[in-house]
Order: C-alpha cells, then structure tokens, then sequence
C-alpha cells in the first residue's frame, strides 16, 4: 500500500469515526433532524433486539422520539469500533462494515432529579456504511442488546 493509500485510509476511518459519534450523539440528545440526515435516502435501523422496530430513518427516528422521551438522560459510549472498507463498483473503501460495542446508562425522567433510576443496557452496534457525494453515511444500523439491567423495586419507588 503507498502512503497516499494509507493517507486516504486514515482519513476515512476518522470520517467514519465521527460518523459513528454523530449517531451516539444524536440519539443522546434527541436531534432527530441529525439523526435522520446521518442516513442514506434509502437507509435503515433495526432495533428489534432491543424491544423495538426496524424500518426506514424516518419511521425509526419518529419511534426513538417517542420512547426515548421517558428518560432525562441518555449517554450511549461506543467502543471498541471494527472498521472494515470494501468494494462498490470496483473501487476501494467505497463501504465499510462497523462493529462497536455499547454501554448504554438512561435516567428515567422522574420528579426525583438526580435520585431517579437509571436503565443501564449494552451490546453491539452492527453498522453498514456507504461513502456519498456529502461524505460517509449509514445504510443500515442493526443493534444487538445483549443485556439489560432495570432499575431495582427499591430504587423505583419514591
């Protein structure tokens, strides 16, 4: 590989990157409108796993909004991200395969403030992405919860 090809994988890899980040961002502070523009016109998420839907970014953003507004706090932290480019068309690191795990701790909104509980949940990201005209974007995002720890009886009444 020449440097100028190992130059352009660097900086691909710090653009998916941040893409990656932008989505955790995004969901973490309710952006929708973020949310929606991090995906391609005919990109799609499937939160099955984790006890919701799967379906367009339109569609999904509008179930996030909505389920996601039971909590004050929501901070995703994405790690141990896989990158992997491949081929479109013949041409290298057009797409790219993303595996991360997550950790994922949510305060339900309560009157409580900071004694309200917390939902705590982690798994893995599988995220598939395809380069466009306005940079890296992601096709698909499939989630994976691998578990889940709800607030104690204890914790939950006031």
């Amino acid at each position: 590989m020449t440097q100028r090809a190992e130059l352009a994988t660097v900086i691909d890899r710090l653009a998916v990157d941040e893409l990656i980040t932008s989505y955790a961002m995004a969901v973490d502070d309710g952006d929708w409108g973020v949310y929606r523009k991090l995906f391609t016109g005919d990109g799609r998420a499937d939160y099955r796993s984790a006890g919701g839907i799967e379906g367009d970014a339109e569609r999904v953003a509008g179930w996030l909004a909505e389920s996601l507004a039971l909590f004050a706090m929501r901070q995703h932290l994405i790690v141990n991200r896989r990158v992997r480019f491949g081929l479109l068309e013949h041409d290298a690191g057009d797409t790219a395969q993303v595996r991360a795990d997550y950790f994922n701790p949510m305060r339900f909104a309560a009157d409580g403030g900071s004694s309200a509980p917390d939902l705590v949940c982690g798994g893995r990201y599988a995220f598939a992405l395809l380069r466009t005209a306005e940079g890296w974007r992601l096709r698909e995002v499939i989630v994976e919860e691998k578990w889940r720890r709800l607030p104690s009886k204890e914790a939950a009444t006031p």
